[in-house]
């Protein structure tokens, strides 16, 4: 199947079993606007709590913030965002859509790195296992071609974004060709800047109203707390403040469902180290991450580190961790060294003292930062991508049927476990209940009765449910039941006694800790 097919199918499972909702959808929706329906807040919410443990529980020197989305306007001209927080857009004037002109050329990249795998793989198949991509990536001829055209293209692309050069990149898309993907027509624009961020006035009147802004990131609420934070947690320098929040950004090209949004969440850490040790830092976090992503047993092939080839006002080193989804690999987390860029601007342009003073130095300094934020949405269309599956197994009546099944790790999922009384008569309805009675404070546990088993299987498979429980007559017995586990569809007689234990270690997130 296709990946765009298969982008497709996630998109549609996402609403069909209450992950995702386009937002204000009765009123025709609003662009790139989601709302999160009752099992994607549970993921989401267990998104944030394995990050959120991680960062603050899992060392002792990274504590928690909870910063306001309003702040002052002069803290955004402070950090760059009033002046350099711009996307170069391009317009198509046959079918009036407007672009992302640095996008449009990353996906012409990207195309070339498709023909490349491709021959890769056509080779692949015709010599066996004898086959070395190694060499043949080095010998071929088209696929040296290719990367050659890569190659140029990549350094053109890379001396016209740290030149500002709009009118190169435009000459880029020309010379490549690259058409609109509506209109199938090369009848260009120029590029211009825009600013992302949006504006809004606060105040009772209109002259007296003052002009702010929704933030487009989390880190100036933590920058801007620096010193509370360090003074009465009597923080050392190294250390980190943790934050997940909400953040805006006017998205011209907003696209591929909730991987690119106007209103998003982050998770951010800014970690606060010695100035000239935090390139040191840099390269620990960056595995830290990498780390923590791998945990998921999504497989390392999945993942890459992408180093900028711009870097941003602020940073001196920068990567972005990768992930292979179905329309190619994106980025889900940065990992920056932001130097001292924020706190010193901060303190020029408040007036404020923004120092540290380390006794092991004996001596103040303004700290460097090393920042790692993700987008929560991001992370969540990355593990409904990587857990969707589709497979054939012989169905209750003996004919092939077809199963789709999220594979999402135990202690992420939103229904731990199903409980299924074989029918709703001789007590077994009243039985399932008190199982979920007793259950239902540690996980969170669904009961369902309607149709068959394999149906109600079926439907919690389609949700990601690790455990289904199914009470029958033998259960009033013994106080045993039939525990089915979602990955192998095997089946096991345990005692009503030993579920919770048996679920606790298999959905606690110690499972994914002891991997990091």
């Amino acid at each position: 199947m296709a990946q765009e097919d298969v982008f497709k199918k996630l998109v549609a499972h996402c609403k069909e079993y209450g992950f995702v909702f386009q937002s204000s959808e009765i009123y025709d929706g609003l662009g790139a606007v989601y709302d999160y329906g009752q099992n994607g807040v549970e993921l989401k919410n267990n998104i944030k709590k394995y990050w959120w443990d991680s960062m603050v529980l899992l060392n002792e020197n990274v504590v928690g913030l909870d910063s306001a989305i309003f702040m002052h306007p002069t803290i955004w001209k402070a950090s760059g965002h009033v002046d350099a927080f711009n996307d170069p857009l391009i317009d198509n004037k046959d079918s009036k859509k407007r672009y992302r002109a640095d996008v449009l050329i990353e996906e012409q990249l990207a195309k070339y790195e498709d023909k490349i795998e491709k021959e890769i793989e056509k080779a692949h198949k015709r010599f066996g296992d004898s086959f070395d991509p190694k060499q043949f990536r080095e010998t071929n001829a088209r696929v040296l071609e290719y990367q050659a055209k890569w190659d140029e293209l990549q350094a053109r692309f890379v001396k016209a974004l740290n030149d500002s050069n709009l009118d190169e990149l435009k000459q880029i898309i020309i010379d490549q060709e690259i058409v609109c993907p509506v209109s199938g027509t090369r009848n260009w624009t120029d590029v211009r800047q825009f600013n992302l961020m949006f504006s809004t006035e606060m105040g009772s009147t209109v002259d007296g109203a003052l002009k702010i802004f929704l933030r487009p990131e989390t880190a100036q609420g933590i920058f801007v707390n620096y010193l509370n934070v360090q003074k009465t947690g009597r923080m050392k320098i190294p250390f980190g403040i943790a934050q997940i929040g909400k953040a805006f950004r006017n998205e011209i090209v907003a696209r591929q469902f909730i991987f690119r949004m106007r209103e998003f969440e982050q998770m951010e850490l800014q970690f606060f180290v010695r100035p000239g040790s935090e390139l040191e830092w840099f390269q620990k976090w960056k595995q830290t991450r990498m780390n923590w992503h791998q945990a998921l047993g999504f497989g390392q092939e999945n993942y890459r580190f992408h180093e900028h080839d711009k870097l941003a006002h602020y940073a001196n080193a920068a990567v972005d961790i990768e992930y292979r989804f179905p329309f190619g690999f994106k980025e889900v987390e940065g990992i920056h060294s932001r130097t001292d860029f924020d706190l010193s601007q901060h303190q020029k342009f408040s007036g404020k003292k923004i120092t540290y003073f380390d006794p092991g130095l004996n001596e103040s300094y303004v700290p460097f930062v090393v920042e790692t934020s993700i987008g929560v949405d991001r992370m969540f269309l990355q593990i409904m991508a990587a857990s969707y599956y589709e497979e054939e197994i012989l169905g209750e009546d003996g004919k092939k049927d077809m199963r789709v099944v999220l594979r999402i790790p135990a202690p992420l999922t939103p229904v731990k476990l199903a409980v299924l009384p074989l029918m709703k008569k001789d007590g077994l309805a009243e039985k399932a209940r008190e199982i979920i009675d007793d259950l239902k404070f540690d996980f969170n546990c669904q009961y369902d009765e309607k149709d068959s088993i394999g149906k109600r299987y079926r439907r919690q498979d389609a949700i990601g449910t690790p455990f289904c429980v199914t009470v029958d007559h033998i259960t009033l017995e013994d106080e045993t039941v039939t525990i089915r586990y979602r990955d192998t569809m095997l089946q096991d007689r345990v005692r009503i006694c030993d579920l919770k234990s048996l679920i606790s270690s298999e959905v606690s997130m110690k499972k994914l800790f002891a991997k990091l």
